[in-house]
Protein backbone atom coordinates (compact mmCIF):
# COMPACT_ATOMS: atom_id res chain seq x y z
CA UNK A 1 0.00 0.00 0.00
CA UNK A 2 2.46 2.56 0.40
CA UNK A 3 4.51 1.24 -2.44
CA UNK A 4 0.99 2.10 -4.80
CA UNK A 5 1.06 5.20 -2.86
CA UNK A 6 -2.17 4.68 -1.66
CA UNK A 7 -0.19 6.01 1.87
CA UNK A 8 1.33 9.25 0.76
CA UNK A 9 4.99 10.48 2.76
CA UNK A 10 3.85 12.17 6.08
CA UNK A 11 0.38 10.21 6.45
CA UNK A 12 -0.09 7.72 9.00
CA UNK A 13 -0.72 4.07 8.71
CA UNK A 14 -3.84 2.40 10.31
CA UNK A 15 -3.36 1.54 14.13
CA UNK A 16 -1.94 -2.01 14.64
CA UNK A 17 -5.03 -3.62 15.67
CA UNK A 18 -7.33 -1.98 12.68
CA UNK A 19 -4.86 -2.98 10.40
CA UNK A 20 -4.78 -6.66 12.04
CA UNK A 21 -8.38 -6.87 11.96
CA UNK A 22 -8.40 -5.87 8.05
CA UNK A 23 -6.04 -8.28 7.19
CA UNK A 24 -7.10 -11.19 9.57
CA UNK A 25 -3.72 -11.21 11.10
CA UNK A 26 -2.90 -10.40 15.30
CA UNK A 27 -1.74 -6.54 16.03
CA UNK A 28 1.37 -8.53 17.69
CA UNK A 29 2.17 -9.27 13.43
CA UNK A 30 0.91 -6.24 12.18
CA UNK A 31 3.45 -4.63 15.27
CA UNK A 32 6.17 -6.66 13.77
CA UNK A 33 5.86 -5.74 10.04
CA UNK A 34 5.74 -1.55 11.15
CA UNK A 35 9.24 -2.46 12.91
CA UNK A 36 10.51 -4.13 10.46
CA UNK A 37 9.67 -1.50 7.79
CA UNK A 38 11.29 1.03 10.38
CA UNK A 39 14.18 -0.50 9.90
CA UNK A 40 14.25 -0.48 6.02
CA UNK A 41 13.62 3.55 6.84
CA UNK A 42 10.19 3.49 5.34
CA UNK A 43 8.21 4.28 8.07
CA UNK A 44 8.96 6.35 11.33
CA UNK A 45 7.66 5.72 14.66
CA UNK A 46 6.01 9.17 16.45
CA UNK A 47 4.62 9.89 19.66
CA UNK A 48 0.91 10.52 19.55
CA UNK A 49 0.22 9.62 15.86
CA UNK A 50 1.97 6.21 15.58
CA UNK A 51 3.39 4.52 12.24
CA UNK A 52 4.05 7.73 9.46
CA UNK A 53 5.44 6.87 6.16
CA UNK A 54 9.31 8.26 5.45
CA UNK A 55 9.72 6.82 2.18
CA UNK A 56 8.03 5.25 -0.62
CA UNK A 57 10.30 2.55 -1.02
CA UNK A 58 12.81 0.80 0.86
CA UNK A 59 16.42 2.69 1.54
CA UNK A 60 18.34 -0.24 0.82
CA UNK A 61 20.84 -0.69 -1.19
CA UNK A 62 20.70 -2.72 -4.47
CA UNK A 63 22.69 -5.85 -2.49
CA UNK A 64 20.64 -5.90 0.66
CA UNK A 65 17.57 -5.85 -1.65
CA UNK A 66 18.45 -8.18 -3.61
CA UNK A 67 19.90 -10.29 -0.87
CA UNK A 68 16.43 -10.07 1.06
CA UNK A 69 14.43 -10.78 -1.85
CA UNK A 70 16.23 -14.18 -2.41
CA UNK A 71 15.92 -15.26 1.15
CA UNK A 72 11.99 -14.27 0.50
CA UNK A 73 11.82 -16.13 -2.71
CA UNK A 74 13.52 -19.11 -1.32
CA UNK A 75 11.41 -19.60 1.38
CA UNK A 76 8.32 -19.30 -0.68
CA UNK A 77 9.59 -21.70 -3.29
CA UNK A 78 9.88 -24.32 -0.42
CA UNK A 79 6.07 -23.90 0.64
CA UNK A 80 4.88 -24.45 -2.92
CA UNK A 81 7.07 -27.24 -3.61
CA UNK A 82 5.80 -28.51 -0.27
CA UNK A 83 1.87 -28.20 -1.87
CA UNK A 84 3.33 -30.41 -4.74
CA UNK A 85 3.44 -27.72 -7.46
CA UNK A 86 5.97 -28.48 -10.21
CA UNK A 87 8.79 -26.21 -11.77
CA UNK A 88 6.44 -25.47 -14.46
CA UNK A 89 3.28 -24.75 -12.47
CA UNK A 90 5.68 -22.57 -10.23
CA UNK A 91 6.85 -20.55 -13.10
CA UNK A 92 3.21 -20.42 -14.60
CA UNK A 93 2.40 -18.51 -11.23
CA UNK A 94 5.40 -16.19 -11.28
CA UNK A 95 4.56 -15.19 -14.64
CA UNK A 96 0.38 -14.43 -13.74
CA UNK A 97 1.45 -12.20 -10.47
CA UNK A 98 4.25 -10.36 -11.84
CA UNK A 99 1.12 -8.40 -14.12
CA UNK A 100 0.32 -7.15 -10.34
CA UNK A 101 3.31 -5.09 -10.77
CA UNK A 102 1.69 -3.11 -13.88
CA UNK A 103 -1.24 -2.14 -11.31
CA UNK A 104 -0.14 1.01 -9.93
CA UNK A 105 0.38 2.75 -13.01
CA UNK A 106 -3.22 1.90 -14.06
CA UNK A 107 -5.01 2.24 -10.73
CA UNK A 108 -3.15 5.46 -9.10
CA UNK A 109 -6.79 7.03 -8.94
CA UNK A 110 -10.28 5.32 -7.56
CA UNK A 111 -13.55 7.35 -6.92
CA UNK A 112 -16.70 5.85 -4.77
CA UNK A 113 -20.00 6.56 -6.62
CA UNK A 114 -23.42 7.15 -4.49
CA UNK A 115 -26.48 9.24 -5.08
CA UNK A 116 -25.57 12.07 -2.45
CA UNK A 117 -22.18 13.61 -1.72
CA UNK A 118 -22.79 11.49 2.02
CA UNK A 119 -23.52 8.71 1.12
CA UNK A 120 -20.85 7.96 -1.37
CA UNK A 121 -18.67 9.54 1.43
CA UNK A 122 -19.99 6.91 4.16
CA UNK A 123 -19.01 4.28 1.65
CA UNK A 124 -15.76 5.16 0.27
CA UNK A 125 -14.73 5.17 4.74
CA UNK A 126 -16.20 1.45 4.92
CA UNK A 127 -13.73 0.38 1.79
CA UNK A 128 -10.75 2.46 3.03
CA UNK A 129 -12.20 0.67 6.94
CA UNK A 130 -12.51 -3.21 5.85
CA UNK A 131 -9.97 -2.87 3.00
CA UNK A 132 -7.72 -0.72 2.77
CA UNK A 133 -8.24 1.27 -0.56
CA UNK A 134 -8.55 5.25 -0.39
CA UNK A 135 -10.90 6.91 -3.23
CA UNK A 136 -12.67 9.88 -4.17
CA UNK A 137 -15.73 10.91 -3.55
CA UNK A 138 -18.88 11.14 -6.66
CA UNK A 139 -22.17 11.54 -7.09
CA UNK A 140 -24.44 9.58 -9.58
CA UNK A 141 -24.93 13.01 -11.57
CA UNK A 142 -20.80 13.45 -11.92
CA UNK A 143 -20.21 11.66 -14.93
CA UNK A 144 -17.99 14.24 -16.51
CA UNK A 145 -15.59 14.06 -13.19
CA UNK A 146 -16.01 10.06 -13.47
CA UNK A 147 -13.63 9.43 -16.37
CA UNK A 148 -11.33 11.22 -14.55
CA UNK A 149 -10.47 7.91 -12.78
CA UNK A 150 -8.69 4.43 -13.33
CA UNK A 151 -11.21 2.32 -11.53
CA UNK A 152 -15.02 3.83 -9.90
CA UNK A 153 -16.49 1.62 -6.91
CA UNK A 154 -20.52 1.86 -7.03
CA UNK A 155 -23.46 0.33 -5.46
CA UNK A 156 -24.69 -2.33 -7.34
CA UNK A 157 -27.96 -1.21 -7.78
CA UNK A 158 -26.69 1.86 -9.72
CA UNK A 159 -24.43 -0.19 -11.64
CA UNK A 160 -26.24 -0.28 -14.84
CA UNK A 161 -27.59 3.13 -15.14
CA UNK A 162 -24.26 4.48 -14.52
CA UNK A 163 -22.52 2.04 -16.72
CA UNK A 164 -25.28 3.00 -20.02
CA UNK A 165 -23.71 6.62 -19.78
CA UNK A 166 -20.34 5.63 -19.17
CA UNK A 167 -18.42 2.14 -20.53
CA UNK A 168 -14.39 2.94 -20.52
CA UNK A 169 -14.09 2.81 -16.87
CA UNK A 170 -13.81 -0.65 -14.92
CA UNK A 171 -16.49 -0.34 -12.58
CA UNK A 172 -16.84 -2.56 -9.37
CA UNK A 173 -19.98 -3.07 -7.35
CA UNK A 174 -20.24 -3.17 -4.21
CA UNK A 175 -22.70 -4.53 -2.02
CA UNK A 176 -23.51 -3.09 1.65
CA UNK A 177 -25.63 -2.25 4.39
CA UNK A 178 -25.61 -0.68 7.99
CA UNK A 179 -23.33 -1.60 10.14
CA UNK A 180 -24.41 -4.51 11.88
CA UNK A 181 -23.21 -3.50 15.38
CA UNK A 182 -25.26 -0.25 15.14
CA UNK A 183 -27.93 -2.24 14.20
CA UNK A 184 -27.77 -4.70 17.05
CA UNK A 185 -27.58 -1.50 19.23
CA UNK A 186 -30.53 0.16 18.23
CA UNK A 187 -32.12 -3.47 18.45
CA UNK A 188 -30.91 -4.29 21.82
CA UNK A 189 -31.81 -0.98 23.78
CA UNK A 190 -35.36 -1.86 24.83
CA UNK A 191 -35.89 1.34 25.88
CA UNK A 192 -35.44 3.26 22.33
CA UNK A 193 -39.46 3.85 21.07
CA UNK A 194 -38.61 6.78 18.18
CA UNK A 195 -35.45 7.32 16.32
CA UNK A 196 -34.43 10.37 14.96
CA UNK A 197 -31.77 11.35 12.35
CA UNK A 198 -29.41 14.06 11.23
CA UNK A 199 -27.68 14.70 8.22
CA UNK A 200 -26.01 17.04 6.21
CA UNK A 201 -27.45 16.71 3.08
CA UNK A 202 -31.62 16.96 2.56
CA UNK A 203 -31.48 14.90 -0.71
CA UNK A 204 -29.99 11.60 2.00
CA UNK A 205 -32.44 12.35 4.33
CA UNK A 206 -34.93 10.10 2.63
CA UNK A 207 -32.69 7.06 1.26
CA UNK A 208 -31.07 6.84 4.37
CA UNK A 209 -34.70 6.53 6.80
CA UNK A 210 -36.03 4.16 3.76
CA UNK A 211 -32.76 1.85 4.66
CA UNK A 212 -33.22 2.10 8.03
CA UNK A 213 -37.06 1.31 8.25
CA UNK A 214 -35.98 -1.54 5.78
CA UNK A 215 -32.59 -2.87 8.08
CA UNK A 216 -34.59 -2.65 11.33
CA UNK A 217 -38.19 -3.82 10.15
CA UNK A 218 -38.95 -0.23 12.34
CA UNK A 219 -42.73 0.48 11.30
CA UNK A 220 -42.54 4.00 13.16
CA UNK A 221 -41.37 7.46 12.31
CA UNK A 222 -38.26 8.62 11.76
CA UNK A 223 -37.73 12.61 12.43
CA UNK A 224 -34.92 13.70 10.40
CA UNK A 225 -33.41 17.08 9.69
CA UNK A 226 -30.32 18.58 9.08
CA UNK A 227 -27.60 20.17 11.14
CA UNK A 228 -27.20 23.44 10.58
CA UNK A 229 -23.69 25.07 11.81
CA UNK A 230 -23.46 24.31 15.58
CA UNK A 231 -27.78 23.77 16.12
CA UNK A 232 -29.80 20.52 15.74
CA UNK A 233 -33.53 20.55 15.21
CA UNK A 234 -35.37 20.91 18.15
CA UNK A 235 -36.74 17.54 17.49
CA UNK A 236 -33.41 15.36 18.99
CA UNK A 237 -34.81 16.81 22.65
CA UNK A 238 -38.00 14.08 21.98
CA UNK A 239 -36.82 10.93 20.30
CA UNK A 240 -35.11 8.15 22.67
CA UNK A 241 -32.18 7.78 20.00
CA UNK A 242 -30.75 10.07 17.14
CA UNK A 243 -28.82 7.87 14.29
CA UNK A 244 -25.88 10.82 12.46
CA UNK A 245 -23.95 10.66 9.97
CA UNK A 246 -20.00 11.37 10.11
CA UNK A 247 -20.44 14.33 8.49
CA UNK A 248 -22.50 15.60 11.28
CA UNK A 249 -20.25 14.68 13.81
CA UNK A 250 -18.78 17.49 15.34
CA UNK A 251 -22.14 19.51 16.26
CA UNK A 252 -23.84 16.22 17.70
CA UNK A 253 -21.05 14.74 19.85
CA UNK A 254 -20.60 18.05 21.29
CA UNK A 255 -24.69 18.64 21.75
CA UNK A 256 -25.93 14.97 22.92
CA UNK A 257 -24.69 12.99 25.47
CA UNK A 258 -23.12 9.41 24.35
CA UNK A 259 -26.02 7.58 25.23
CA UNK A 260 -28.53 9.12 23.53
CA UNK A 261 -26.66 9.14 19.77
CA UNK A 262 -25.27 6.49 17.27
CA UNK A 263 -23.01 7.14 14.53
CA UNK A 264 -24.54 5.23 11.53
CA UNK A 265 -21.64 3.60 9.21
CA UNK A 266 -21.77 1.55 6.51
CA UNK A 267 -20.33 -1.77 6.20
CA UNK A 268 -19.57 -4.24 2.93
CA UNK A 269 -20.51 -7.69 2.19
CA UNK A 270 -17.39 -10.33 2.22
CA UNK A 271 -17.59 -10.61 -0.99
CA UNK A 272 -17.22 -7.46 -1.81
CA UNK A 273 -14.50 -7.31 -0.05
CA UNK A 274 -12.96 -10.03 -2.00
CA UNK A 275 -14.05 -8.68 -5.12
CA UNK A 276 -12.36 -5.15 -4.96
CA UNK A 277 -9.08 -6.92 -3.59
CA UNK A 278 -9.24 -9.41 -6.54
CA UNK A 279 -10.31 -6.39 -9.10
CA UNK A 280 -8.07 -4.43 -8.09
CA UNK A 281 -4.90 -6.85 -7.74
CA UNK A 282 -5.77 -8.24 -11.33
CA UNK A 283 -6.38 -5.02 -13.27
Amino acid sequence: MVATKQFQVGEALPSTRVLGKQLGASFHTVRKAYQSLTAEGILRAEAGRGFIVKNQTSGLDKSARLDKGAEKIRALLEELIGYGLDEDEIETLFEEQLTYLEWPDRMESTATVGPTHEIAAMLARAIRRQVGVKSHILTTTDTDRAVQYDALFLPIRHLRGFKDRIDSIPMIPVVFGFDASVLMTVVERSAVRSLGLIASDAASIPLLTQELQQALGYDGTILAGLASGRNLPAFVKDVDLVLYTFETKGVVENSLPEHGRLMLQYQLSETSCDVIRNELWEQ
